[in-house]
């Protein structure tokens, strides 16, 4: 027995020296380990950053300058005023315990990282070097309540990334280079106390920020227009330095519900005609007069006959409160159908009317005069389209006159054409200020004429899609049957032509720019499926329609086009044979974002190997690119042999190997094997991080060929 309580006493005895020992090491979590490690590197490993270490483990254990943990995970960070140079990370989205994160006042550059600490409550990047624009992952911090990207240098347009910040009190965004309008989402932010916007390049109006709860509203020094809201005038407003209208605000448009709207639980009386006898009495009158006027109907539809009943009943279908509620959605258009089942009922009500012109049938002509106005051929056939210029005429864009555009591109002469498309021919366009954009001009076989009312729509549609990488769309022109729409211009053509085109006078793309034209291209695809609401599918991914900048940035083209046009499958339908379409729209004809996924892992073979999707040239074995370039992924040999001829070997070896573990992703047969493009920009981001901390390679470096971390993206995507 005593023997037995001994053996009891040592295990107790080992369970508590084990939970001490464990409780002494309490070593942080390896994923906020790895995080901070990287981040040290990334900040050049700076010195006053004490305790850090690129080889520690315990950041919470070791008290790392500016770190607070809660057991093992990191919960806050705190590096401002530490005067700290280089790039902020790429895997801070592990830090999923974070909830403060500062690094103000300090002379960080380059792009906001993308993998934000999804979590974080409050997060201060305030008085940096930062470029470029807010990475879309800001969308997804649903807790964030504190944004400061004050005073840094940020000069892309503001994207619709604010939609599900509902608990955003603080929002500053002052001293930068924002240019164009605020965006729809900003709406959205039911919780924001305080907006600084102040020193930007913004422009439009402010009218978005109407019915936020705000208290402070720094806008001055912009370029704003219209008129401040009168919601807003009697807060902490600073609105100066901006080019306000004179003069009282317009009011507001047609079909706004007015203030006292009625309830339907309104108390008695309180309904917009008074009651003289109460609630009840007048229920009861309501009552007496409804049975009085249907005896009425009655005994008039049985002395007339069921012919009469039948025809007064049609006409009746679509009396003026049938009406009334149809021109109460003037913000919403109406569907095909309804137009057709208006028209129909116009023409029956048209013959119903002659039916009853003879003098023994005129008294069965159903009163009111404005009833029969209603019907009116000009009158209705107006209807339809005022309500679609209502919706669709956008704000941030310019109608051009067909004279103008004849004008800019010398009567589309074949001089400025550009080249031509799924969609139609798109031409240079030089005006008279100086200013050189892009027209395309959509075939009348794509959208016929009769459709100019849905070309308003999509040209309303197209005008909201506002992304670094993605074409911006500035006019449009709707004339004598004509469509076209008008971009902005990119001088240094299509990738297309880089790749496949170069001449003597062009230099051929470094490994670099293609990375950096790959990532562009899928934070453009990234933007169109998992930001915009719905998502978007492009179905039309190739290289002509990637543009390139004078700085070699890509802007993906077409964008919102294919999904707008409703015939625009048919338009694509000659691409089947391009080497684009994934096997699942070759089959079936349906587009999905696995079949946008598929078509930019061919986009990236083009890349990377300077060849195109399908070359007839080819011997038959080497004419599909993705058939004979898929075996060759994995195999680092086949690899370099496979690579760009114009790149003569200049390339880091294990940067290629990673691009080509990703094109493996998403060119899959089987589209639900595909990543989503969320995915795919992560891959890229860390690739692109990963190159930068290490030193460059040319050729083949000394252990090169070897291909021991060749999972690559499929790790870092799994």
């Amino acid at each position: 027995m005593v023997e037995s309580w001994r053996w009891v006493l040592v295990v107790v005895s080992f369970c508590i020296w084990g939970w001490s020992l464990s409780s002494v090491n309490a070593d942080t979590d390896p994923t906020d380990v790895s995080a901070l490690t990287v981040m040290y590197t990334s900040l050049n490993s700076p010195p006053q950053l004490t305790q850090w270490s690129a080889s520690g483990n315990d950041p919470c254990g070791q008290s790392w300058k500016g770190v607070k943990c809660s057991r093992s995970r990191v919960t806050e960070i705190d590096l401002s005023g530490l005067g700290l140079s280089g790039t902020f990370g790429y895997n801070l989205q592990s830090l999923t315990a974070l909830t403060n994160l500062d690094v103000s006042n300090n002379n960080l550059a380059g792009g906001i990282p993308y993998n934000l600490p999804p979590n974080v409550t409050r997060l201060n990047l305030g008085a940096n070097q930062f470029t470029q624009g807010i990475p879309y992952s800001v969308s997804m911090m649903t807790s964030l309540k504190y944004l400061n990207i004050s005073h840094n240098q940020l000069q892309n347009t503001l994207d619709d990334v604010f939609g599900k910040l509902s608990s955003l009190t603080t929002l500053d965004l002052s001293f930068n280079s924002m240019p164009g309008s605020l965006p729809e989402s900003f709406s959205s932010l039911s919780s924001l106390k305080t907006l600084d916007l102040q020193n930007n390049q913004l422009t439009g109006t402010i009218d978005v920020l109407a019915n936020l709860p705000l208290e402070n509203l720094n806008i001055e020094n912009n370029r704003f227009t219209g008129w401040v809201p009168e919601t807003l005038k009697n807060i902490n407003l600073k609105k100066d330095g901006n080019t306000w209208n004179s003069g009282p605000a317009p009011p507001p448009p047609p079909g706004t519900p007015p203030a006292s709207k009625n309830n339907g639980n309104r108390t008695p009386g309180s309904n917009g005609t008074p009651s003289k006898n109460g609630a009840s009495d007048g229920g009861k009158k309501s009552g007496i007069g409804a049975g009085g006027i249907a005896g009425i109907v009655i005994s008039i539809f049985v002395v007339t006959g069921i012919v009469a009943f039948i025809l007064i009943k049609r006409r009746s279908r679509r009396s003026s409160p049938d009406i009334e509620k149809i021109d109460s959605r003037p913000f919403a258009p109406l569907a095909s159908n309804e137009v057709k089942e208006m028209k129909s009922v116009q023409t029956s009500a048209t013959s119903d009317m002659k039916t009853f012109e003879t003098p023994a049938t005129i008294n069965l002509r159903p009163p009111p005069v404005d009833r029969h106005k209603s019907f009116d051929d000009e009158e209705f056939s107006k209807k339809p389209i005022v309500v679609k210029k209502t919706i669709a005429a956008p704000i941030n864009v310019t109608s051009y006159s067909i004279a103008d555009l004849q004008m800019a591109t010398g009567s589309f002469s074949v001089e400025n054409l550009l080249g031509e498309g799924s969609f139609g021919r798109v031409y240079r366009a030089q005006f008279d200020d100086g200013k050189v954009l892009a027209v395309k001009k959509i075939d009348s076989s794509v959208l016929p004429s009769e459709l100019s009312e849905d070309f308003t729509e999509i040209v309303s549609n197209i005008s909201h899609l506002h992304h670094a990488n993605v074409t911006e769309l500035v006019g449009y022109c709707s004339e004598h049957g004509q469509h076209l729409l008008v971009y902005e211009f990119h001088k240094n053509g299509s990738l297309h032509d880089f790749l496949h085109l170069s001449d003597e006078y062009s230099k051929p793309l470094t490994w670099n720019s293609r990375v950096k034209i790959a990532l562009g291209t899928a934070r453009a695809l990234e933007y169109l499926h998992e930001v915009c609401s719905p998502s978007i599918i492009h179905k039309n991914i190739k290289s002509s329609n990637i543009l390139l900048d004078v700085e070699l940035n890509p802007h993906l083209s077409d964008s919102g086009l294919a999904s707008s046009i409703p015939n625009a499958d048919q338009a694509l339908d000659h691409n089947a044979g391009s080497g684009y379409s994934a096997p699942e729209v070759a089959m079936s004809g349906q587009y999905t974002l696995k079949s946008d996924v598929y078509s930019f892992g061919v986009v990236m073979l083009e890349l990377i190997s300077g060849r195109k999707p399908f070359d007839s040239s080819k011997s038959r074995s080497e004419q599909s690119l993705v058939r004979w370039a898929t075996p060759q992924l994995h195999d680092i040999d086949a690899l370099s042999k496979m690579a760009d001829p114009a790149l003569k070997g200049l390339y880091p070896v294990k940067s290629l190997s990673r691009f080509a573990d990703v094109i493996a992703l998403c060119v899959q047969p089987e589209p639900e094997f595909r990543p989503p493009m969320s995915e795919v920009v992560q891959a890229l981001v860390r690739l692109v991080q990963r190159a930068n901390m290490s030193r460059r390679t040319v050729g083949n470096d000394q252990g090169g060929s070897q291909r021991g971390d060749s999972a690559g993206a499929q790790e870092e995507m799994s």
